[in-house]
């Protein structure tokens, strides 16, 4: 499961499918209506909002806005209501980590979507996150957190005996 932090004008007619699916899968998640998923981290940052729900349901109308831009017919009557919009954070290097996850699927999916991307000098957020400063979110998942490296000398790990 991936909810870009990124704008959806980003992602190529693939992405922005699977963005969608994922988003309706991660209001079932949250409903409590799956039994998979349900600790994925991907849905801590809705967790964390009053109306989890509501948030994800937010959050899927931009999707939405962004596939009837392109002429795409997504079912409007899956978008769930929204009490009132959220104030949800993403930081900087959330945002560079992202954009880099998406540039390497474009690259041999989207070439022209790559280059879109690659055009911007900062990237965007999705409409519904304001942007600060920081790094890679705790809940992302195969990121190099900068401040999780170990700092000083690095020592080459020692092999056992008997081996080259």
């Amino acid at each position: 499961m991936r909810l870009w932090s990124l704008d959806p004008s980003y992602l190529d007619a693939k992405g922005l499918l699977a963005l969608w699916r994922e988003g309706l899968l991660a209001r079932a998640v949250l409903r409590g209506a799956t039994k998979g998923y349900r600790h994925h981290p991907q849905l801590t940052r809705f967790r964390e909002q009053p109306a989890p729900v509501s948030a994800i349901n937010a959050y899927l109308r931009y999707v939405m806005l962004e596939a009837e831009s392109r002429g795409y017919r997504f079912d409007r009557g899956r978008l769930g209501p929204v009490r009132r919009p959220p104030d949800m954070a993403v930081s900087s290097g959330q945002l560079r980590f992202e954009a880099e996850h998406l540039r390497s699927k474009l690259r041999s999916r989207d070439p022209r979507a790559l280059a879109r991307l690659d055009g911007e000098r900062d990237v965007r957020a999705h409409p519904l996150f304001r942007v600060e400063d920081g790094p890679v979110a705790e809940w992302e998942r195969g990121a190099v957190r900068e401040d999780l490296v170990p700092q000083g000398p690095r020592r080459r790990a020692q092999r056992p005996p008997g081996t080259r």
